[in-house]
């Protein structure tokens, strides 16, 4: 076969692989963006993917994201490392520090704020400003140290004068959110305030409704309280918030005695 049919073979070939969803009701993938090494809906699932962008092709060579790089990580760190540069939403252009999270990485329970505050935005690290140190005696009073669970907030980024944050920043926040959760894949989660509560459960209960009960975010076992913050503004909520902390660990206790 000469060189020219051979060029002309792989032309068509390489058309036709760019518009196989024009013709059939499976997807193809292109996996990187150097390799060109391709692979169906089939073959992703039945094989570990490098951790590079998924795109698709359509008819005119467009090509639409369908995974991140960021989705691939194995571990809390490289994830980290993969997206603590986003500039997804305008918080990315206004924070000082990006808010990761901290705390032991395969926790059984994880703990969920609204977003960081000033103390967090300057050091990088959720709940170490008064509303932290306040977390961390609830947590002690009820048996858990700082340093077993994981700590973590909805937004990584601080929103100005720590306003509550909008519906674009959650979305965009969000997907990082449920990416920690999947490589943690703790037993409980202790929601903190209306916010967060909100933001996850996509419900407009007020907070005294969802408390005291047990709520499921994806197939994760969920808990609310009030907010550490919320707690200096009105020292009459502490009180409730034993109330639920002792829930809390009554819940987490039965759930491991029952492994």
């Amino acid at each position: 076969m000469d060189s020219g049919k051979l060029k002309e073979i792989i032309s068509q070939t390489e058309n036709y692989i760019q518009n196989f969803n024009r013709f059939y009701s499976g997807s193809l993938y292109i996996e990187g963006t150097n390799k060109g090494s391709l692979q169906t809906t089939k073959e992703l699932k039945s094989s570990k993917p490098n951790k590079e962008a998924l795109k698709e092709v359509d008819l005119f060579g467009n090509e639409t994201i369908k995974m991140e790089e960021w989705e691939f990580a194995e571990s809390l760190d490289e994830l980290n490392s993969m997206i603590c540069n986003c500039q997804k939403c305008a918080l990315g252009a206004t924070r000082t520090n990006f808010v990761f999270g901290v705390g032991n990485p395969k926790a059984d329970i994880v703990v969920i704020g609204e977003a960081p505050g000033a103390d967090e935005d300057a050091q990088g690290e959720p709940f170490v400003g008064r509303a932290g140190q306040l977390l961390n005696k609830i947590l002690e009073a009820t048996g858990f140290k700082r340093e077993d669970v994981y700590i973590c907030n909805i937004l990584k980024s601080r929103p100005p004068g720590n306003r509550n944050p909008l519906p674009e920043e959650i979305e965009a926040c969000k997907p990082y959110l449920d990416k920690q959760l999947k490589l943690i894949n703790p037993k409980l989660i202790l929601l903190l305030g209306r916010v967060a509560a909100e933001s996850l459960l996509k419900t407009r209960e007020p907070l005294n409704k969802l408390r005291g009960k047990v709520h499921n975010y994806k197939g994760w076992k969920v808990m609310i309280t009030f907010h550490p913050a919320a707690l200096l503004r009105n020292p009459h909520w502490k009180r409730p918030t034993w109330e639920d902390m002792l829930q809390f660990k009554a819940i987490y206790e039965e759930m491991i005695s029952s492994k």
